[in-house]
């Protein structure tokens, strides 16, 4: 079991793009898309405009977007902005919220898509 770091020196910018682990990563710099993974840790000095869906979500840091995951920590350092969808939620005294919060019916529905395959290929048309 791997782990990827964004690096607190490290932006990534993109119109319709989604970052995809199959294993943990950690996010210290700033993410504007999607974030789709097993196990998704938000640095303190990290932040994602975008949806995050993970089986396991640590927020220390930013989100402006949807969170869907299994279980979702937001700590006392985060700042959320944005509806969760969970089967298990914490949320630390301090944590900002802004946003509903929502259990998921479905696990279909928090399950990240981790298959590369399913998403457009670069330069390939959608309709």
């Amino acid at each position: 079991m791997g782990q990827s770091l964004i690096g607190t020196d490290l932006t990534i910018l993109g119109d319709k793009i989604t970052i995809i682990s199959q294993n943990k990563l950690q996010i210290d710099g700033d993410v504007r898309g999607d974030v789709n993974g097993k196990q998704i840790i938000i640095g303190e000095d990290g932040s994602v405009v975008g949806t995050v869906c993970a089986e396991q979500i640590e927020v220390r840091g930013g989100v402006r977007g949807a969170i869907k995951a299994q279980t979702v920590m937001l700590h006392p350092t985060s700042v959320v902005e944005g509806d969760i969808f969970h089967q298990s939620l914490s949320i630390s005294e301090g944590a900002q919220f802004d946003g509903r919060v929502r259990r998921a019916k479905d696990l279909a529905e928090i399950t990240p898509n981790l298959d590369v395959n399913s998403y457009p290929h670069a330069g390939e048309q959608t309709s």
